[in-house]
């Protein structure tokens, strides 16, 4: 059965590159992608039955978290069920027969600016560079209205999708520039065998020693602590939500240091286990 995915952006986009690199490493083809405005919005399409699945950035490795997505994980109920980590890299494309002397305006989303701005200025200080909603509904209207003299940055599947030419390729000021996107995903069996990694959501105590404490049982069970993230709780005073990501080599000391940690925790949701891409 083909996956049918619910992204956030257009068809293009680099969460259809994550869930294209996600699903057919598992088997499942290339998706059916259902694109979305909002990441509210994904679990719309997943409770209205247009996607049976959502793929969903939650941090990058130059931005850092996104913060309103680690609130909707813990708001709804779809499990994570896997991860991508997807090296982002970024292309000037433009209407086929141009150069880049031709080209005057460039249309992309505000991160994308960001991650490229030292290109433009260097290479082509001539372009007006013009924030756009996605980067790849930049390249879609490129391709749509023919508009020449204008290009966009986006990624490779953008190009490949919309007919354009690639005029400069990996323009991203920083190589090593990876997004790690979740994949949401409740049809998924995964063997217990096959699972190394949790994300959890917890609230502690308002006491002394409270974040501590746990951190030293999860310490003392082998448990790789690989991202920790606090909210503010809304309307408690200094209270937050604890996000952690855990790596473990076995899923019995997982579940040892699961029983140890409860008891001493205010509420403990556990978001998904699931196998590590890394």
């Amino acid at each position: 059965m083909t996956p049918i995915v619910a992204i956030q952006g257009y068809s293009g986009c680099f969460h259809e590159e994550a869930a294209r690199r996600f699903y057919c490493t598992h088997g499942g083809g290339i998706p059916e992608i259902v694109e979305c405005p909002t990441f509210e919005s994904l679990y719309t399409a997943i409770s209205e039955g247009r996607a049976r699945s959502a793929v969903m950035a939650i941090e990058n490795t130059i931005s850092g978290g996104l913060l309103l997505n680690f609130d909707l994980l813990r708001k709804h109920s779809q499990k994570i069920k896997g991860e991508v980590y997807l090296p982002i890299h970024q292309n000037l494309m433009a209407l086929p027969g141009q150069k880049l002397e031709d080209i005057r305006e460039v249309r992309t989303h505000y991160m994308a600016i960001h991650q490229t701005r030292r290109f433009f200025r260097k290479q082509c200080p001539w372009i007006n560079l013009v924030e756009s909603e996605d980067t790849a509904k930049s390249a879609i209207d490129i391709a749509r209205d023919r508009l020449m003299g204008v290009g966009a940055v986006a990624s490779k599947l953008a190009a490949e999708q919309n007919g354009l030419e690639i005029l400069a390729e990996g323009i991203e000021t920083y190589k090593d520039n990876f997004t790690r996107f979740l994949v949401l995903d409740d049809s998924m069996e995964i063997p217990e065998k096959d699972i190394n990694k949790s994300s959890l959501c917890f609230t502690l105590p308002h006491t002394p020693g409270s974040l501590s404490h746990i951190l030293a049982i999860l310490s003392f069970y082998e448990m790789n602590l690989t991202r920790i993230q606090s909210l503010p709780i809304p309307g408690q005073r200094w209270q937050y939500f604890f996000y952690a990501d855990l790596r473990f080599e076995t899923y019995e000391r997982y579940c040892q240091a699961i029983s140890a940690i409860r008891p001493l925790l205010v509420d403990l949701d556990v978001l998904g286990e699931y196998q590590s891409a890394l």
